[in-house]
């Protein structure tokens, strides 16, 4: 089987956790939404009912979705499953987060993938932490990792051994201060590929040298908008070339991802996104893509 070293080829398998295995009630919520600097508490039965929203569209588009069980060992964090883990074309590689709350979800997450016999081709070790959203596949073979709070250098040594026999350039980006380390900020979080040759990014926080690297690699660039990158305009899942996801509200970029040609579903995700600052691409943990 071909697993997942692409953001935007047509998905076929996908790992989540639902809000109910997660934030498990609202009185779970009310203990540790300030524990995990949500930006407020989030509102537990609108949560289920946004989660039921998103996954309708993945249904749409997705013939496999897994779901990641509740475990006392994990979090109201759990609910963005792209984290802990990041695939591969050979199988998966298991993450530590830089985000020490959340560092259990991994034998978590490891115990789940060995009960679906998912191969896992490594694991970080030592001092090295990593999280999922900050490893982008600008294509098959190319993988860039932002260096920032949440992936260190020593991860970043040990992927690009892991990945060395199928990644032929392996980009590292170095990421800014912005708001500091008790903020979430991502590669990701600065670039969602949405084709082979489309993506959309917040320049505004983005390396010179990164951003001329894309261009040089023919890919067109939508700029989101600062009020749009608050509302995680940014966050775009792609379902399949030129077909995504993105949260409600960001009018603008759906516009232009829409005169790209792309086809845009949009779903309410004000506390299951925006209180957990984690969108669609947070949501999903992408296994097979085709």
């Amino acid at each position: 089987m071909d697993y997942c070293s692409s953001m935007v080829k047509t998905l076929e398998h996908v790992i989540v956790k639902h809000p109910q295995d997660a934030f498990i009630s609202q009185e779970h919520l009310h203990q540790h939404w300030k524990t995990y600097n949500y930006i407020s508490e989030p509102d537990y039965e609108e949560a289920i009912r946004e989660y039921e929203e998103f996954l309708s569209i993945l249904k749409k588009h997705v013939g496999r979705i897994d779901f990641l069980p509740l475990s006392d060992r994990t979090g109201i964090d759990s609910l963005y499953a792209h984290d802990p883990v990041k695939f591969t074309s050979n199988g998966a590689i298991i993450l530590k987060s830089g985000k020490k709350l959340r560092q259990s979800e991994a034998e978590v997450y490891k115990q789940f993938l060995q009960e679906k016999n998912i191969p896992i081709i490594g694991e970080l070790s030592g001092e090295a932490v990593a999280d999922g959203g900050d490893l982008v596949w600008l294509d098959d073979r190319t993988l860039a990792v932002g260096r920032g709070y949440r992936t260190n250098d020593e991860a970043i040594k040990q992927l690009k051994e892991i990945t060395a026999p199928f990644v032929d350039e392996f980009i590292v980006v170095q990421l800014p201060y912005h708001q500091g380390e008790e903020e979430c900020l991502h590669l990701m979080s600065l670039i969602s590929m949405v084709d082979h040759n489309l993506a959309v990014v917040y320049s505004r926080l983005m390396p010179v040298y990164f951003r001329q690297l894309l261009e040089k690699r023919d890919i067109q660039l939508i700029e989101v908008p600062k009020d749009e990158y608050n509302n995680l305009g940014c966050n775009v899942l792609a379902l399949a070339p030129r077909i995504c996801v993105i949260p409600f509200g960001n009018d603008y970029t759906k516009s232009e991802l829409e005169k790209a040609g792309a086809i845009v579903y949009e779903y309410k995700g004000t506390e299951i996104s925006f209180k957990g600052t984690g969108g669609p691409t947070c949501l999903t943990a992408p296994v097979v893509r085709k």
